[in-house]
């Protein structure tokens, strides 16, 4: 290239000026001339070449390939093919093949980018009706060769994209021909289908959204109130929209699949993807995960056609919670994408958000109707103007002058004209040449066939349809809305949201990774890792799990799992850290100094910075531990301790029970155990958790548990107290209180379970057609068991856990005028296993089964009344017995 220029003076930095409003204009073909000029004497800046002809070549990617149009929200590409299809369409699908060709006279930039832009435009089911493999945007599979699949434009494409009465046309790039320059679109197309297009220096990024929540967002402005878009995908899924910023630079959404448990637990489905997302990179990056050891996974299965279908077989003693929280950590089970909301409006791009976009397409909607309603009053105008004028012809018998003998054909013209003078008062405007000529063009038959009774029935029409357009264009906002009314009246079935809007819950991948890793110590030396297969082992971890380490001199540090790293000499523990961990308590003996104090302390180390040095003493040199234990729920031992023998001791033994150290902050110094000097301390009896219950809240939003006081407190939990779960389904089922276990959405009621609590159900029998009221405990079930009949048409109707639960019993059909029954649940039936049948609760056709406020009982009386029934029955079998 350096040969081919020859420079006057050096090469300096220029300043590249704004000129995209006219760039589009000052490309021609003179501008080219500078690269077949063989003129050798010709010499040229390269700083001026590049300030020409590269913003020439960024303005053209930008305004005529890459980013779509505000007005009808397409790219050149796409609105020429639509064009085309206009021009071929006559009712009947088209070769694709044949499409591409006849795009190809208004498209310079070959056969390859039509064609794909042709299949994006099929797969998005909005514009175009297809026949054939189109491919999946499912599987990622290639649609068929054009040849071999068809297109034609939809109705809905008909309705709202096409009026040459109104369209502005243009040149093609070859002049042989005119094309639109922007399509008369009455309906947000550019964010019903989206937009993702790179050009130089600038990128463009609208995800799609909801067909019938933009109309209704369209109606909503033209009302004058607020309203919010968030986008849908064709490919369904969770989407979190909590940093959408109006789909403008610097927001993100996230975009999970939708995984469900299996049956057997043992399996999980993911029957959604993300957008943008196949089912083959799914698998791809799920494999990769548990190639890493990020999951442990047996196999997967893709059985995805119509719909997706990926079945996941877990490996034995894996949680599917856990394995489910994994993939949306480690896997493209959940993906961020941030939208970059760039559109052309006057031959400029701009940044605006969605609701910006769909204001300018809303107010484009209502001018576009405006000009087909003014278009269509010209044209009635017209109507009624030649129907009076043809009416006034025939029947003031004015076509007689054409009988006349007159010199010429221009007289009798004017003598037409002059015997239409009486009568120009009842018209609406001024008689023309023009409309003479087209009156003495019609043939003379129609005189004697022309009805007077019909041309006042059309003009009446003519007329109440003038009536009609005025009053539309008098309330054009109204008739706006109600074109978008019919739009969505007539199209909108089948087109509800699919992806669900939810917020997510923040997955801490190390706590949801598998230990895939092995941690072994050299304590003497100093060195914790995986790879030091040979020394100590200590624990199971994860690759992206934090140690801490805890060293004799008292100094901790917490670094990340590695192969093998240097803590410093004489560890005296190391573990798996937890941050913002309160439950695990650190308890210590330590000396302060070489001859200081003996000090206890305990602490829990929550949030610390990673590799920095801590130290849990005073930090006076030549401190050093003398007894230290981890306890993972803050259990508290009892130790004995020896002193070393000295004048004036008299107690060379004593027992320390930390149960009565109060727990601080890690950088406390601790209490003073003793001032003398200590022999050795051992482990008399280990201890029980000093720590209360933990609290448990559940958050419905996101259907998950939650330490951090989000939602609906649940209880307070320890040990192995449980979780029980009841379905609107009218099945239930227990967990434990582990923060990773996740909930389907057609929870009744959760709640802390506990095995006295008697619950009462009402539910319908579909096989009896009956209600019924039956009276149970639950038992501790892992898996989900039905409570109810097993017929699935069966429903629940209510349950309940009052003591003393009352009924309310309405009833319809020929029994409606009989008073509402109220039933004490308690007397009416006796508890038994949540598997039985129950009773029923009336013969009568019955129209409402309620729980109403429950009754109130006095306990004593209520025994009493028990104990006297059971000693009645025991007399009554006794008398039975003799």
């Amino acid at each position: 290239m350096a040969d081919d220029f020859e420079l006057d003076e050096p090469i300096e930095e220029t300043e590249i000026t704004n000129e995209t409003d006219n760039a589009a204009d000052e490309v021609s073909t003179g501008r080219f001339t500078k690269l077949t000029e063989t003129d050798d004497t010709k010499k040229h800046l390269l700083s001026g070449m590049y300030k020409d002809w590269f913003l020439d070549y960024a303005s053209y990617v930008i305004l005529e390939r890459a980013v779509p149009h505000i007005n009808d929200g397409l790219k050149p590409v796409q609105r020429r093919i639509l064009h085309a299809m206009k021009n071929m369409d006559d009712g009947r699908f088209n070769k694709v093949a044949n499409i591409i060709g006849s795009t190809m006279q208004y498209h310079p930039h070959g056969d390859a980018s039509i064609g794909d832009a042709l299949v994006q435009l099929g797969q998005k089911d909005l514009l175009i009706e297809t026949q054939g493999n189109w491919g999946n945007i499912l599987t990622g599979d290639n649609a068929a060769a054009p040849r071999y699949i068809e297109a034609r434009l939809s109705k809905f494409a008909h309705d709202v994209a096409f009026n040459n009465k109104i369209t502005e046309w243009m040149p093609s790039y070859d002049g042989r021909n005119n094309e639109p320059v922007t399509l008369p679109m009455k309906f947000p197309l550019l964010l019903a289908q989206g937009v993702d297009g790179i050009a130089v220096g600038l990128a463009s990024k609208i995800m799609p959204h909801n067909f019938n929540e933009l109309i209704d967002a369209s109606i909503l402005y033209l009302q004058g109130n607020e309203f919010e878009l968030y986008p849908d995908f064709p490919t369904s899924g969770y989407i979190d929209c909590s940093r959408y910023n109006d789909g403008l630079r610097g927001g993100a959404v996230k975009v999970r699949a939708r995984i469900v448990k299996g049956e057997d637990f043992k399996t999980l489905v993911i029957t959604n993807i993300p957008f943008g997302k196949t089912t083959s990179s799914i698998i791809e990056s799920i494999l990769k995960a548990n190639e890493k050891g990020r999951i442990k996974i047996k196999k997967v299965d893709d059985n995805t056609s119509k719909n997706v279908e990926i079945v996941i077989h877990l490996a034995n003693d894996t949680s599917p919670d856990k394995t489910i929280d994994a993939l949306y950590a480690f896997t493209d089970c959940e993906i961020s994408i941030s939208p970059n909301s760039c559109v052309i409006v006057d031959k400029m791009p701009m940044f605006l958000g969605v609701s910006e976009i769909l204001k300018r397409c809303a107010d484009s909607t209502k001018y576009l109707l405006k000009r087909e309603l003014e278009i269509r009053m010209n044209e009635l105008l017209e109507d009624w103007h030649y129907s009076s004028l043809e009416k006034i012809f025939f029947e003031q018998r004015i076509y007689r002058e054409l009988e006349k003998d007159t010199k010429t054909w221009e007289d009798q013209l004017d003598a037409i004209e002059i015997a239409f003078l009486p009568y120009q008062n009842t018209l609406k405007r001024k008689i023309t040449r023009e409309d003479v000529l087209k009156l003495t063009d019609k043939p003379v038959r129609r005189i004697s066939k022309f009805d007077i009774k019909k041309s006042d029935e059309h003009i009446k029409n003519v007329e109440l349809e003038i009536d009609e357009v005025q009053n539309n264009l008098d309330h054009l906002v109204d008739y706006a809305i109600t074109y978008f009314q019919q739009i969505k009246k007539k199209y909108g079935k089948g087109r509800e949201r699919k992806t669900e809007i939810m917020n997510f819950d923040v997955i801490q991948a190390s706590q949801v990774v598998v230990a895939n890793q092995k941690l072994y110590v050299n304590r003497s030396e100093g060195f914790i890792g995986t790879g030091l297969k040979k020394d100590e082992y200590l624990c199971e971890c994860s690759d992206v799990d934090d140690i801490i380490i805890f060293l004799k001199n008292g100094k901790y540090i917490i670094t990340k799992v590695a192969e093998k790293t240097f803590a410093g000499k004489d560890i005296l523990y190391a573990g798996v850290f937890k941050r913002n961990d309160d439950r695990t308590i650190y308890n210590a003996v330590y000396r302060d100094g070489k001859n200081g104090a003996i000090m206890m302390k305990r602490f829990a180390v929550t949030s610390v910075t990673r590799d920095r040095e801590y130290d849990l003493t005073k930090g006076t040199p030549n401190s050093q531990i003398l007894y230290f234990s981890a306890n993972a729920n803050g259990e508290a031992e009892i130790l004995k301790i020896y002193f070393k023998p000295r004048p004036r001791l008299k107690n060379l033994i004593t027992e320390l029970d930390f149960s009565t150290v109060a727990i601080k902050g890690r950088q406390s110094i601790g209490n003073i155990l003793t001032k003398y000097a200590i022999h050795k301390i051992l482990l008399k009896e280990k201890g029980e958790s000093t720590l209360s219950g933990r609290q448990i809240w559940f958050d419905e939003s996101i259907n998950r548990l939650n330490a951090e006081g989000r939602g609906i407190l649940i209880g307070e939990f320890a040990g192995d107290d449980k979780i029980i779960v009841i379905t609107k389904h009218g099945t239930y089922f227990t967990t434990n209180f582990d923060l990773s276990n996740r909930y389907d959405e057609d929870i009744l009621s959760i709640e802390k379970y506990n095995p006295d609590t008697v619950f009462s159900a009402t539910y319908f029998d579909s096989e009896q057609k009956y209600f019924y009221v039956k009276r149970f405990k639950f038992e501790t079930s892992n898996v989900p068991q039905r409570f109810i009949d097993d017929n699935l048409q069966s429903y629940l109707v209510e349950i309940s856990h009052d003591e003393y639960p009352q009924i309310e019993v309405t009833f319809k059909g020929k029994h409606a005028k009989r008073t509402p029954e109220f039933i004490d649940a308690e007397q009416f039936i006796g508890i038994k296993s949540f598997r039985a049948k129950g009773k029923r609760i009336s013969t009568f056709e019955v129209d409402t089964v309620k729980f109403i406020a429950p009754l109130e009982k006095n306990p004593k009386q209520d025994d009493a009344l028990n104990n006297k029934t059971e000693t009645d029955d025991s007399k009554a079998v006794q008398m039975s017995l003799l």
